[in-house]
């Protein structure tokens, strides 16, 4: 199944693809994609509904992030070979994990928003994994069962605030608008393998970024499992898995996002997202 959440902002309604990629409503059955509606019960319940015959969105719906509340997003560093080469990055035996606020997911066309005095603004496209059951101390075998499936992620950062600034990666990872999730959430019974799927981001048309989700250094599974060790994992936590090369930071000179640059990237099964960077923009935008 593709769940998605439609509608103007602060009134989202859960919703799913049809065969023809109409959004259809799912409100009668679920409240919104999130906590225990993402189990895997509760979506086996959804699958067994006829999406020709739930009512369609109204025309021209706008998507929002498919995941109703996120409390958690786990981003994992260096995890692509050549994109840690490129950008400096250290490669550790094992993960390198942070932080991005829940405040910075937004929707899969949303504006990004430049951080006041931004020079470095970054881009990522990279595999997310949703959870979908509580997952704390599991193994690798098991680490699937707690897997409600993928969406795409753009793991923006702004590069002087993770780098120059001091302390932690947060501090640029977590401006509002750096999580953009969707365009909708595949569930992991439709992507069965999702390593074959290939990861793509184009700025102002250009082609910066292009590889397979299976050439990350850690797998999914550990990546579950290994974060699970830390921090208990609750339904609609998201794991951004490592973005491939070609970001920003790895040119020579650096290139970097500016006022009005457009940003779209996209995924085998996962959809197409599409951003117009703004910079000079307020909170009554959002």
């Amino acid at each position: 199944m593709r769940l998605v959440r439609f509608g103007r902002r602060g009134a989202e309604r859960p919703g799913m693809l049809d065969r023809e990629d109409r959004i259809r409503d799912l409100s009668a059955y679920v409240p919104d994609w999130s906590g225990a509606a993402l189990g895997p019960d509760a979506l086996a319940e959804i699958a067994g509904l006829d999406p020709a015959a739930l009512p369609p969105a109204p025309e021209g719906s706008p998507l929002a992030s498919p995941i109703g509340r996120v409390e958690k997003v786990v981003g994992v560093g260096p995890n692509f070979q050549e994109s840690a080469q490129l950008a400096g990055f250290r490669i550790n035996p094992e993960p390198t994990v942070f932080m991005k606020a829940p405040t910075a997911v937004c929707g899969p066309n949303d504006p990004i928003e430049l951080p006041r005095l931004s020079t470095r603004t970054d881009w990522g496209v990279e595999l997310g994994v949703v959870i979908g059951s509580t997952a704390k101390y599991v193994t690798v075998e098991q680490a699937m069962e707690h897997v409600a499936g993928y969406t795409l992620c753009n793991d923006v950062t702004e590069r002087n605030l993770q780098l120059q600034r001091g302390g932690q990666w947060f501090k640029g990872k977590s401006h509002d608008t750096f999580a953009p999730l969707g365009p909708w959430l595949v569930t992991k019974d439709e992507m069965p393998d999702w390593g074959e799927t290939t990861l793509w981001l184009e700025v102002n048309g250009v082609r910066q970024q292009e590889d397979k989700a299976g050439r990350m250094i850690f797998k999914v599974p550990y990546l579950v499992s290994y974060i699970s060790r830390f921090t208990r994992l609750e339904p609609g936590d998201v794991i951004m898995t490592g973005t491939p090369g070609g970001v920003g930071l790895s040119y020579d000179p650096p290139r970097f996002l500016g006022d009005g640059d457009r940003v779209r990237l996209g995924g085998d099964g996962l959809g197409v997202q599409e951003h117009v960077c703004i910079a000079n923009w307020s909170d009554n935008d959002r």
